[in-house]
């Protein structure tokens, strides 16, 4: 009897090489799924850096609407939060953000009238995720401005 109850009880239990095994297994497949989503965490960013130029742009039409024109290069996006103190005033302003958006990496976006890129007049972009202005990372309204007007 008392050997059949060794038996099951030894077989009940795991070894610690068993309890090695699967916690490498575990770290494996854990390590492998950190992997993968870090190109999808990226991929995030840049659509949330879509949708922030295209909100911002809409905001600069409204801008544009109210007060004939949009606001300099020297007045940028802070024009859209506080009424500017420096010519061409706006007669019409009023507040159309909360807060001059940031990227998703914490830059501030750039925003250049007359446009260097964009066939829309004016550029609005991220530096990208290097925060360098003028390589190849910069994501900008001159993406989507051959498909709108």
């Amino acid at each position: 009897m008392h050997l059949r109850q060794r038996q099951r009880h030894h077989h009940s239990a795991f070894t610690l090489i068993e309890i090695v095994i699967v916690l490498t297994i575990i770290s494996i497949l854990a390590a492998g799924s950190i992997y993968m989503l870090k190109g999808n965490v990226d991929v995030a960013k840049e659509t949330r850096v879509e949708g922030d130029i295209q909100n911002i742009a809409t905001q600069l039409q409204l801008y544009e609407a109210r007060n004939l024109r949009l606001p300099t290069t020297e007045q940028g996006l802070k024009a859209l939060v506080e009424k500017p103190t420096t010519e061409p005033l706006p007669e019409r302003w009023s507040q159309l953000l909360e807060a001059v958006p940031k990227d998703p990496w914490g830059n501030a976006y750039h925003y250049r009238i007359p446009a260097q890129k964009s066939k829309r007049g004016y550029d609005l972009f991220s530096s990208g995720k290097d925060g360098v202005e003028g390589n190849e990372d910069d994501i900008g309204n001159w993406r989507a401005s051959d498909a709108a007007p």
